[in-house]
């Protein structure tokens, strides 16, 4: 049995640690400083950003040289190989062109060091394939400004939600308060006679209900504050408690239009131009290109010498006329590609307006319900005032206070959602008109 009530004990004492977290009070200043430093989103635009930056620092190519350096050393009899070996060294005499060595030459080394170089001159493909990379980099640049303006409209919207949560528990609470100040006057009605036990039924049972909404309700500020702890990207997932309390805000600075230059519209419209960059360069693959070259040799029969050198420069013009269908399905291919994006362009930003009129609709709808949800708490209150007076005065019924009390409850959680929703609808479209 000691066994027993000590392996009991255990399982409690691990539960009530499990459940026990630290409370941490918290400010959205100080929640926006570790989502900007922190987030794994945030560190992933970055990284995106700087693969963009690293493709178009990889066109450089079309402007800047390509060198090359190597050392190479053989051994042969080849007829040909053995006599231009020996031309390189500028070893040749007059014996050499008897024409038995000629046909059977000894063995020969030939060591040499050969320096390349080649500079590209007219490659117009490529420089159509650098714009495209441009582009493509400063919409990655664009993107990432968006996911962090994104986030800092999440931080605002979290951060209200666990406001909400916490006054949601107050409100709760002080119900919780007033259900068990009815059950003592239950009581002691009943116990006087002056109630029936249906009555005190009915009080208990509502007593039950706000436990229950209590729970929730801390279940809720647990909700809120965990994922507060993910934008952060914070694994201890603590229960933070915000600093300041919920009120009505009235932000000034909402435009009135969806700006086309807005970070995320300009990326795709970037985005686009980059596209159309590809489909210009796949076109100019049917034209020729020129490069300049040269290099620069040292030879020689012994390793790591250099006894005679040689130089070669000029120009190439290339030109590969057929390749089959390749090059028309790749153009056509980019182009489709090119297309498509045009019209995911203009639908992208029809939705984005079509986003901003609901949201301003939104806005509108919740500043009327805020007044009207504020009259109503105050009706309640003075409802539920006049009737806990006559109650405790035995003039009114059981019922008819719980219902008092319940409405009262419900209207002071309506009015701080509707807070919450109109705060929301205004943090949305300053999101939606940022430009």
């Amino acid at each position: 049995m000691k066994l027993k009530s000590y392996i009991t004990s255990l399982l409690l004492f691990g539960i009530l640690s499990l459940y026990a977290q630290q409370i941490i009070p918290i400010t959205k200043k100080e929640v926006l400083e570790s989502v900007l430093e922190n987030n794994a989103t945030i560190k992933i635009s970055i990284e995106e950003f700087n693969r963009a930056r690293a493709e178009f620092r990889q066109t450089n190519s079309i402007f800047l040289p390509h060198i090359s350096a190597s050392y190479t050393g053989i051994s042969t009899t080849n007829p040909l190989m053995a006599f231009g070996s020996k031309l390189n060294q500028e070893i040749l005499t007059p014996n050499d062109f008897d024409p038995a060595l000629l046909n059977d030459p000894n063995q020969i080394q030939n060591f040499a060091t050969t320096f390349e170089i080649e500079q590209p001159l007219i490659n117009l493909d490529g420089i159509y394939q650098r714009e495209a990379a441009k582009s493509k980099m400063e919409a990655m640049s664009l993107k990432r400004q968006r996911t962090v303006d994104y986030l800092e409209f999440e931080v605002n919207n979290a951060y209200m939600q666990l406001q909400l949560a916490y006054k949601v528990v107050d409100v709760v609470k002080k119900a919780l308060e007033a259900a068990k100040a009815n059950q003592m006057l239950a009581d002691n009605g009943f116990e006087q006679g002056l109630l029936q036990r249906a009555d005190v039924l009915n009080v208990e049972v509502r007593l039950n209900e706000v436990k229950n909404q209590l729970h929730q309700a801390k279940s809720d500020v647990q909700n809120a504050s965990n994922y507060l702890s993910f934008l952060m990207n914070d694994d201890s997932f603590f229960i933070y408690q915000p600093a300041d309390s919920l009120t009505v805000i009235e932000m000034l600075t909402i435009h009135k239009t969806i700006s086309e230059d807005r970070s995320d519209i300009r990326a795709m419209f970037l985005s686009t131009n980059a596209l159309k960059a590809m489909n210009k360069a796949d076109k100019m693959t049917f034209f020729p290109r020129l490069n300049a070259f040269g290099s620069y040799q040292l030879y020689d029969d012994d390793i790591f010498e250099a006894q005679a050198n040689g130089y070669v420069f000029g120009a190439k013009l290339s030109w590969d006329i057929f390749q089959g269908s390749k090059r028309f399905g790749k153009a056509q291919k980019s182009k489709a590609e090119f297309e498509k994006s045009k019209l995911e362009y203009r639908q992208y930003v029809s939705k984005s307006k079509l986003e901003f009129h609901k949201a301003n609709r939104m806005y509108v709808d919740a500043k009327n319900k805020l007044n009207l949800s504020k009259l109503a708490l105050e009706q309640a209150e003075e409802s539920l005032r006049i009737r806990t007076i006559r109650f405790k005065e035995g003039l009114e019924k059981t019922s008819d206070l719980l219902m008092a009390e319940t409405q009262f409850a419900q209207k002071q959680l309506e009015y701080y959602q509707t807070i919450f929703e109109h705060n929301y609808a205004q943090t949305y479209l300053a999101f939606l008109t940022k430009g």
